[in-house]
């Protein structure tokens, strides 16, 4: 055999993606590989809609389950959600066609943490798993899967699926092969043992998916790009956050509660995520290490330059620029970077025994430490929890951060209280705006309120937080946690109306 299939057992299953679709029938549940829009399958999922658009216009409406490890990309999401083929998406998703018609209410939408999903479909709580679509970047000459830019759930839908079609992508770079570390020693309650990983660079698995030939139906290969997320240069505000989140590092530091080279780390998708990396960078801090979800330009950058030694997460997030770095130099990476299913690199046990400093951004926060990441004004969900809650709940440290106004100037971010809760008060250390950072660690919910208007909200809405919470002090049903019930949403009511909180 030749190229990246070289067992011919499996060069034996190759076939035109056209085919390949045919294979998935109408209402099949559907595993398919990805994450961040890193190693999703890119051939499959655009024929399969083309099928099912043929098969409505014949009037044989056609949807399938679509489950996968994370968001993926359009031409996996967007183009089944286009043609009306998703019956029920689980659990994460970023994409604007979907997000458009969950919102439309024309498709079901389950919105669970990340390292909860494989456990709850080895349960069958989302019914049975009848093919697995997974994107390797090979396949050895023993039949073993090569795993890409992301694993996600795969040993999950290898495991647990009737039929499997591979995608086997000549783009992703021969030098990840070794770069993994596939853990199959995860069991169900009573029998569950500890995962025994105790630093980020622990190895306890093997660097290969594996997947019996027989259950192969069909093998397609691409050589097409990750659908990698083009991340604007950090402006004035996530500079400020992330400004702010370092100097409180250093604090930490100097009190003994931190040592020199911090914990491990872990940070949400975005600018301010890394503003937050390339000021570490710069700043005093060496021999960091990570243990997160997605490895994102600024972690690729601290290991460029000495400051991380060692990123384990389950996926990557890089711009196009950054990810044709990584292609051609991930043979200098592989020893320093560890990719895990998600189910390790979210898993509870190994965030609290790690002590991970969690970093994550949010939607809004209200002035009493309550966190809502996921929906607009109460009702339209954006993108999904994620993994927030796996690592806030459990991290040594749990950060939330956000620019302090959005919609230029229309909505606070801090508000009376929030239309929709995914992390409570009690799982929010800490919450920073480019106004400043409140540390909420061992504060009653009234002195909460305080810091967070004072430290946190913007100055056009912070005169009308005061005002509120002033008044729920004199007037709440009860003073432990002063609410104005008739009030404490009216500013989401008032910019559903008006178009802004103001």
């Amino acid at each position: 055999m030749v190229g990246r299939i070289r067992n011919r057992r499996f060069a034996a299953k190759v076939v035109e993606v056209d085919e390949a679709a045919q294979l998935i029938e109408p209402g099949d549940n559907v595993g398919m590989s990805g994450f961040t829009g890193a190693g999703y399958p890119k051939e499959v999922p655009g024929a399969l809609a083309k099928r099912i658009a043929v098969e409505r216009a014949c009037g044989r409406p056609m949807k399938v389950g679509l489950w996968t490890g994370a968001s993926t990309a359009p031409e996996l999401d967007g183009v089944l959600a286009e043609v009306d083929g998703i019956d029920l998406r689980m659990p994460y998703q970023s994409d604007p066609v979907s997000r458009t018609k969950i919102n439309a209410g024309s498709l079901d939408y389950t919105d669970i943490h990340l390292s909860h999903v494989a456990q709850q479909v080895r349960q069958g709580i989302f019914g049975h798993l009848d093919v697995a679509v997974v994107e390797v970047s090979g396949i050895t000459e023993d039949g073993r899967l090569v795993p890409s830019s992301s694993v996600g759930n795969n040993t999950t839908w290898l495991d647990r699926a009737d039929r499997v079609i591979l995608e086997v992508n000549s783009w992703q770079s021969a030098h990840l092969a070794g770069m993994h570390d596939i853990y199959y020693g995860t069991t169900e309650p009573p029998g569950r043992t500890p995962i025994p990983i105790t630093r980020p660079a622990d190895r306890i698995g093997v660097p290969y998916l594996e997947c019996p030939p027989d259950k192969v139906i069909a093998v397609v290969e691409t050589e097409s790009p990750d659908r990698n997320t083009v991340f604007a240069e950090p402006d004035a505000v996530s500079e400020s956050i992330a400004g702010h989140v370092l100097d409180f590092f250093a604090d930490e530091v100097h009190r003994g509660r931190l040592p020199r080279n911090l914990l491990p780390l872990q940070s949400g998708v975005g600018n301010v995520a890394n503003a937050v990396l390339a000021g570490l960078e710069t700043g005093p801090f060496r021999d960091l290490t990570a243990y997160t979800e997605v490895i994102q330009d600024g972690m690729l950058r601290l290991l460029d330059a000495g400051v991380l030694l060692t990123a384990s997460a389950t996926a990557f997030s890089l711009s196009p620029a950054a990810a044709d770095r990584f292609n051609r130099d991930a043979a200098a990476y592989r020893d320093r970077i560890v990719l895990r299913p998600q189910e390790i690199s979210n898993h509870p046990e190994v965030v609290r025994r790690l002590g991970c400093l969690a970093m994550n951004g949010i939607v809004e926060a209200d002035i009493y430490g309550n966190v809502n990441s996921t929906h607009l004004m109460g009702s339209r969900v954006q993108n999904g929890i994620g993994g927030s809650g796996d690592f806030a709940r459990n991290a040594h440290i749990s950060i939330f951060v956000t620019p302090s106004v959005a919609k230029d100037g229309a909505i606070s971010t801090i508000v009376p209280m929030v239309s929709h809760v995914d992390h409570t008060e009690h799982d929010v250390d800490v919450i920073v705006t480019e106004q400043g950072l409140a540390d909420l660690r061992g504060l009653s919910p009234r002195r909460r309120a305080e810091r967070i208007i004072e430290r946190c909200a913007h100055p056009d809405f912070r005169p009308a937080l005061r005002d509120y919470y002033d008044r729920a002090r004199r007037g709440a049903f009860g003073f432990h946690t002063p609410h104005l019930l008739d009030e404490s949403l009216s500013w989401h009511q008032r910019y559903v109306v008006t178009g802004s909180m103001r």
